[in-house]
């Protein structure tokens, strides 16, 4: 295979197009409604649907609430954290990406009252809705972790890329310290749902190889600390970085949450099952507990019975419908299910939601089913990663059988990563992919 074969490879496989269950551009013509449809956050999800849902519907009343100037990508988080971009590389504007005709409401909501179908701002504003989608993201919440505040990232050997860009590039300030000097280098992960739960293992990787880079391996020591007694949720993706840490000389803390951290002493303290447990650091990498905005929480919409920590919507799993109230969809980070919080689950979860709510508006039952597909480009080194894809059931659903293997690090898997999926992202965003 030649270059030009690997990045058309590349880029078909950053867009799932082989297993996407509606690939957006087919021509219908466009119903006619004059629905009021709510969006609550203009990120990758909310986006998306909004500029699939101009082309389906004429006539609707899209309204998107968000008070973020600045659209974020994501995925790009773990490349700044490691020196190998810029901040500015994943920032953009968030309204070049919305389409004309649809309202954006720059303010954060409050509150959501879904028996009178109404969405309250903390500007004072009061929105009405016939359908509703949340897409808020979740809540990254830092001062669950005693002692540990944001402006701690960049000082005292504290990493945090998953705050921001700003953070992510501070996060790469202590890094880089750690892999010339070495050290202890302590990894974390929180015990919640997570957005991206490959990320922690990605900057624990690529610390190290850069450290082995600059001649330092033998200077530093790896922790990871994992939060209950695997290190990734599909068993056999865990079995294989239980093997590439074996190979690395990687430590694995099971069972280890963080509760807190000194940072004059350069003390983590964990719970374990047999209780507290003090860990020294010289590189510290802090992923705090993830959960839903507290406006969902307060709303009545979270689920009673699971996840009662962390609020995410009670949904059905396949159709991402609320199973209390059939006007409301949740897509993205916020969605309670299973699996899903990641850019390239969102790019499957946006059609299915566009399917049954353009089905509801035309007077019918949609079809289109989520199956809970995430993918993670699971960066091993500069220049190696796996493409990991997985259902709800832990099925490996490569987009390339027998061509990309899911669990060989590979160049193509990389170029994926580093250069592919960055333009099928923003293709997502158009409503393209």
């Amino acid at each position: 295979m030649d270059r030009r074969q690997f990045m058309t490879l590349a880029s078909l496989a950053g867009a799932g197009a082989l297993a996407n269950p509606q690939v957006a551009g087919a021509r219908v013509t466009p119903i006619a409604t004059q629905a009021r449809i709510v969006i609550v956050g203009a990120g990758a999800a909310g986006t998306a649907l909004a500029n699939r849902l101009v082309q389906r519907l004429d006539g609707a009343k899209i309204t998107i609430i968000d008070p973020r100037r600045e659209h974020l990508y994501q995925p790009g988080l773990s490349l700044v954290a490691a020196g190998l971009k810029p901040a500015g590389y994943v920032v953009s504007s968030t309204a070049d990406w919305l389409p004309s005709g649809v309202t954006l409401i720059p303010d954060a909501v409050a509150a959501v009252d879904p028996e009178t179908r109404k969405v309250s701002t903390t500007g004072g504003q009061s929105v009405d809705y016939d359908f509703l989608v949340l897409a808020p993201g979740l809540v990254l919440d830092h001062d669950a972790i005693e002692g540990f505040s944001l402006d701690m990232v960049g000082t005292n050997g504290i990493g945090a890329l998953y705050a921001g860009p700003n953070y992510a590039a501070r996060t790469w300030t202590a890094a880089a310290a750690f892999t010339e000097t070495g050290g202890k280098g302590v990894f974390t992960r929180p015990a919640t749902e997570m957005k991206c739960a490959g990320a922690p293992l990605k900057h624990t990787f690529l610390i190290d190889d850069i450290a082995r880079r600059a001649g330092n391996s033998g200077k530093t020591e790896i922790v990871y600390a994992a939060h209950n007694d695997a290190l990734f949720s599909v068993p056999i993706v865990s079995e294989k970085v239980r093997m590439l840490f074996a190979d690395r000389g990687f430590a694995t803390a099971y069972s280890h949450v963080l509760k807190s951290v000194d940072a004059e002493k350069k003390i983590a303290t964990f719970t374990t099952p047999n209780g507290e447990q003090e860990m020294d650091y010289d590189y510290l990498h802090v992923i705090p507990p993830q959960r839903a905005p507290e406006f969902i929480r307060q709303s009545g919409l979270s689920w009673a019975d699971r996840w009662t920590d962390q609020g995410w919507v009670e949904v059905d799993m396949h159709s991402l419908r609320h199973r209390r109230y059939p006007d409301i969809f949740a897509l993205g980070d916020v969605a309670g299910v299973p699996k899903g919080k990641t850019a390239a689950s969102v790019k499957f979860q946006v059609p299915v939601v566009e399917d049954h709510l353009v089905a509801l508006i035309d007077g019918r039952e949609g079809s289109a089913s989520y199956a809970g597909y995430t993918s993670c480009p699971m960066i091993t080194a500069i220049g190696r990663a796996m493409l990991v894809e997985f259902d709800y059931d832990n099925n490996l659903v490569p987009s390339f059988p027998g061509v990309i293997a899911p669990l060989e690090e590979l160049w193509i898997t990389w170029l994926m990563k580093s250069v592919a999926l960055k333009a099928t992202y923003n293709a997502m965003l158009r409503g393209r992919a």
